[in-house]
């Protein structure tokens, strides 16, 4: 019988085990909080949602056969204003946009880890970096972005925990 995906994999998306879940850190956030910076951090968490979306975006158009443009360097991959818009209402629209679209594109890494065994371990051609291009598995880069998201859910769990915004109204751990 064939194995059909990666229920483990899946269950990361979301953030199980020692994993933040990634949506339940942004769902209930506002505009002003995801916008503001702390010193000695370089991102607010608005920027790390949408550095999140951009690799995410990234892997899933790879995985489809697309060859969108490897950033010529890292800081590429991150928004160039550090904050939303000054209006309030706009500032929500904003935000609102970037955490749809980060539940939207998670939801389709899920669906992938979902897939059959021959899905998962389709090829990718010169993944990663034009430098150091490789190949990969389908079900190689979906771990890749997934422990990617997991670093950045963290970090955004340190900013929440820094504004006294944590844990979110899901519920986190507090130790």
């Amino acid at each position: 019988m064939e194995r059909m995906g990666d229920t483990t994999l899946r269950e990361l998306v979301y953030g199980k085990g020692a994993h933040v879940d990634p949506v339940a850190c942004v769902e209930d956030i506002s505009a002003e909080l995801a916008a503001r910076t702390v010193a000695g951090c370089p991102h607010s968490i608005w920027q790390i949602v949408e550095h999140m979306n951009y690799w995410m975006d990234y892997e899933l158009a790879r995985i489809a056969g697309e060859n969108p443009h490897y950033p010529d360097k890292a800081i590429e991959s991150w928004p160039a204003h550090s904050s939303l818009s000054a209006e309030s209402r706009e500032a929500n629209e904003q935000w609102q946009a970037s955490t749809r679209r980060f539940t939207d594109l998670l939801a389709r890494l899920a669906r992938l880890a979902e897939s059959d065994t021959a899905a998962l371990e389709r090829k990718i051609q010169n993944a990663g970096s034009p430098q150091s291009p490789r190949e990969s598995t389908v079900h190689a880069m979906l771990w890749q972005i997934t422990a990617h998201n997991s670093y950045h859910a963290g970090q955004i769990a340190l900013l929440r925990r820094q504004s006294g915004a944590w844990p979110p109204e899901r519920g986190g751990d507090t130790w």
